[in-house]
């Protein structure tokens, strides 16, 4: 297995378990399920939720560029930002997806997050690889073992083919079909 398999493994596994997390906590306290998504819906959705869909597809592909340029970058700090924002969100996610089972039913959770996450998951756990694989980078070029500025661009370019469309896709999916299917089964 290649070292960018490994990686992506790594990185698929970390975000894994940090869902699981989110769920496991918001089982064992409600409440704690119940805070993080008001947290969410004032941070995120408070400035977008009455806008237009393609405000809101433009504000959710700024919002997402950012996390995934945030963990693509965050390997420059070995990857410890790569790994925070991988693990953060993941337990975000895994907490308001068991508040959202709890009140609507899994076909919500679904219809919710399928549409668009067939998108928006990759690009995520792509950014996050590369995070990891950048963080890995600098270690060798720091024991004489790589460059890692020639790396950095091949990593960037990758980031721009894979993630940019991704999260394009994601951000117009989710604007503009996601809110007819969650209709659907509402």
């Amino acid at each position: 297995m290649s070292e960018g398999s490994r990686t992506a493994v790594l990185t698929c596994a970390l975000f894994a378990v940090s869902v699981l997390l989110g769920v496991i906590m918001t089982v064992a306290d409600p409440a704690a399920g119940q805070q993080l998504l008001e947290l969410f819906r004032e941070a995120i959705l408070g400035e977008v939720i009455d806008a237009s869909a393609p405000l809101l597809a433009a504000t959710l592909f700024l919002n997402n560029l950012q996390a995934c340029l945030v963990m693509f970058l965050g390997g420059a700090s070995l990857g410890l930002v790569t790994a925070f924002v991988i693990l953060s969100n993941g337990v975000v996610i895994g907490s308001i997806m068991e508040v959202v089972r709890q009140e609507e039913g899994a076909l919500y959770i679904a219809a919710g997050l399928l549409p668009h996450g067939i998108f928006e998951i990759p690009a995520f756990l792509i950014s996050g690889t590369l995070g990891f694989l950048l963080a890995r980078s600098l270690w060798r070029e720091w024991h004489a073992e790589g460059d890692a500025a020639a790396e950095a661009v091949r990593f960037g370019r990758l980031f721009c083919y894979a993630v940019l469309p991704l999260v394009f896709l994601a951000a117009v999916t989710e604007a503009f079909i996601t809110p007819a299917i969650i209709a659907l089964v509402a």
